[in-house]
């Protein structure tokens, strides 16, 4: 396998999944197991300080206002998908045991993929079809090469560009509005 996300299988199974080397992160996308290397260190990054700007107000209540879990890189699973978005959210009271279940099943309110070079045309493509067909209310796409957020939201079953943001821009972006971050926090030399 390359430095590009591929299709490893057609017409694939669970099973045909969890055998997939840990080294790659695979997902079933329309049937067709897809495979991908993981992301670089600043990939990572972004990730965590997202993770680390969002928690404390949305999902401990720390200073915002509650209400949300968030989880990093948890499969999901939408009918026969199996999709792996670096970060997800339901709000808490949509799906009060989510926590509980072996399994994620419920389409997650909010969405945010950490572009690659690897992945982005499947985030941008096939993902984000599916996350419209599940209803997923907001997708965020965050590319620490260009510095760069943008926020999409569902309406009428149509993704709509809500905002782009770049490099070290207040970011008070729904649905996550009502806490302000500079998005350089998201940026390793931020």
């Amino acid at each position: 396998m390359g430095s590009e996300a591929a299709i490893l299988g057609r017409k694939a199974t669970y099973k045909d999944l969890r055998e997939v080397p840990e080294h790659l992160i695979a997902e079933i996308l329309e049937g067709d197991l897809w495979v991908s290397p993981h992301p670089l260190p600043r990939h990572s990054h972004a990730m965590t300080m997202l993770v680390a700007a969002l928690v404390p107000p949305f999902q401990h209540g720390n200073g915002g206002p509650g209400g949300w879990q968030l989880l990093a890189e948890i499969e999901v699973h939408l009918h026969g998908d199996v999709l792996v978005p670096d970060l997800a959210g339901w709000r808490s009271n949509r799906d009060p045991e989510l926590m509980e279940r072996p399994r994620v099943t419920a389409a997650p309110d909010w969405v945010c993929e950490i572009l690659s070079k690897s992945t982005e045309k499947i985030d941008r493509g096939l993902k984000m079809q599916i996350y419209a067909r599940e209803k997923v209310g907001h997708v965020w796409f965050v590319d620490p090469r260009k510095r760069t957020l943008e926020i999409f939201k569902l309406v009428a079953g149509v993704w709509v560009p809500i905002r782009s943001l770049k490099d070290d821009a207040a970011v008070a972006a729904e649905p996550f509005d009502a806490v302000p971050f500079p998005l350089s926090q998201l940026w390793p030399e931020g």
